[in-house]
C-alpha cells in the first residue's frame, strides 16, 4: 500500500476476479444465466424488442396463432468441448430447446437448426455432430423442418457454434408460469443436480474424479407429459441449465413475490458430483443440469405428481424438496444439515463458462 506521501493509485490496469456489474463491455457472466444475464436482457434487450410477449420472460414464449396456443423458442449453444462423456453439443441444441418448450407444457413439433462453422473445421466432425443432433431429434419426437449454414473464418469461431428454435402446442387447460405460484406450493426436482456441469468440466480441464460422470442431456417432453396427465394444474416448471438450481429458483421467487424454502440434504446430489464440487470449490445449487425440472406443484397434487414421475425413466430419482412460502418473498433460502438457514442467492454471473 502506498505511504502517506504517495500519490493516488493507479488503477487503470488493475482487473477484478469478479465482473463489474457497471462496466461498458460485454464479459463472460452476461452469459451465464445468473443476475448479469437479466441485466443484460432488461437493460437492453427487453427496451429495444417491446411487446407483451416478451415480457412473459419465460423459458418459452406463450401465444396464439389462428386460435391456437403455441409455445415457441429458441437457443444457441456454443459448448466446448463438442463432444462430452454422454452427448455433444448436436445432443444439446435438440433438447435444449425442446426441454425450453416442455417447459411451458408444450410438445415440441418441429425445430428449425443454424450451424455456424469455422473455417478450416474438419468435415467428419461436422458430420458427427449432424449425425447426433439427427438422432436426438428423432428420440425426442421432434423433425428438423428447417435450418441454416454460415462459415466464420478461421479464428473467428470454436469449430462449430448451433442455434435451434422450435414450436410446439400447448394443451388445453395449461398454464404454466411463475405468477400462479403461491405460499404452500410444494417444490419438486426431477433428479440428480449438477451432472452436466461437472461432466464437462471434467473432460475440458482433463480432471479425474476417480470415476467417469457423464452429462444428464435428455429430452424432457415426455416427463412433463407424465405430470400433466396427473393434474394440468401444475404452476411453474422451469430446467434449471445455466444458474443452475439456485438460478431458476431465484428467478421463480422473485416473479412469484414468494418465499422458497428448500431443505438442503434433500436435494439430491451423486456423491462423484459433491466430491467434485468440493474440490473445484462449486456450489451443487448453482451448476448446471440439462436434463432435469424444477416444479411448483399445489400441495393437494404433489404426491399423485411425485409418484407419475418416480414411474418415469427421466424422474426415478424425483424428490419433494422444499416449498414456496409468505416469508421473506423473493429470496431463496436452504435449511442445512446443522439446523441452521443460509440465503440461495441469484448468481452473479456463471461458475462454469461455455456448458450449454
Amino acid at each position: 500500500m502506498p505511504d502517506s506521501t504517495s500519490d493516488t493509485l493507479d488503477l487503470s490496469g488493475w482487473t477484478c476476479p469478479a465482473p463489474l456489474r457497471d462496466q461498458p463491455r460485454i464479459v463472460m457472466g452476461h452469459g451465464g444465466g445468473g443476475t448479469l444475464s437479466a441485466e443484460l436482457v432488461q437493460h437492453v434487450f427487453a427496451p429495444a424488442f417491446g411487446g407483451e410477449v416478451l415480457a412473459q420472460m419465460g423459458d418459452a414464449a406463450a401465444l396464439s396463432l389462428g386460435g391456437v396456443r403455441l409455445a415457441f423458442s429458441t437457443d444457441s449453444f456454443v459448448v466446448r468441448p463438442l463432444f462430452f462423456p454422454g452427448g455433444s453439443i448436436g445432443d444439446l441444441a435438440v433438447n435444449g430447446t425442446v426441454n425450453d418448450l416442455a417447459m411451458s407444457g408444450a410438445r415440441a413439433a418441429y425445430l428449425s437448426c443454424g450451424f455456424i462453422l469455422e473455417e478450416g473445421v474438419e468435415l467428419e466432425t461436422v458430420s458427427r455432430v449432424a449425425e447426433a443432433l439427427g438422432a436426438a431429434a428423432r428420440t425426442a419426437g421432434v423433425e428438423v423442418a428447417t435450418g441454416d449454414t454460415k462459415v466464420v473464418e478461421a479464428g473467428h469461431g470454436d469449430g462449430i457454434y448451433l442455434n435451434t428454435a422450435g414450436i410446439g402446442l400447448v394443451p388445453a387447460g395449461v398454464d404454466l408460469r411463475p405468477q400462479r405460484v403461491v405460499p404452500g406450493d410444494v417444490v419438486i426436482v426431477s433428479g440428480a443436480i449438477g451432472v452436466h456441469g461437472v461432466a464437462i468440466m471434467s473432460v475440458r480441464e482433463g480432471l479425474e474424479f476417480g470415476v467417469e460422470i457423464e452429462s444428464d442431456c435428455a429430452a424432457l417432453g415426455g416427463l412433463v407429459e407424465t405430470m400433466l396427465a396427473v393434474t394440468p394444474d401444475l404452476h411453474v416448471l422451469r430446467d434449471p441449465t445455466r444458474g443452475g438450481l439456485a438460478a431458476s429458483l431465484n428467478e421463480i421467487a422473485a416473479a412469484s413475490g414468494t418465499g422458497v424454502v428448500v431443505t438442503e440434504r434433500d436435494v439430491p446430489v451423486p456423491p462423484e458430483v459433491a466430491n467434485a464440487c468440493a474440490v473445484l470449490g462449486l456450489d451443487p445449487f448453482y451448476v448446471a443440469n440439462e436434463g432435469k425440472l424444477v416444479a411448483f406443484v399445489p400441495r393437494e397434487h404433489a404426491d399423485a405428481v411425485l409418484d407419475a414421475m418416480r414411474a418415469h425413466p427421466l424422474g426415478k430419482e424425483a424428490r419433494i424438496i422444499g416449498e414456496a412460502v409468505r416469508e421473506h418473498p423473493g429470496m431463496v433460502v436452504a435449511r442445512t444439515g446443522l439446523g441452521g438457514t443460509r440465503v440461495v442467492d441469484m448468481p452473479l454471473g456463471e461458475q462454469l463458462p461455455r456448458i450449454c
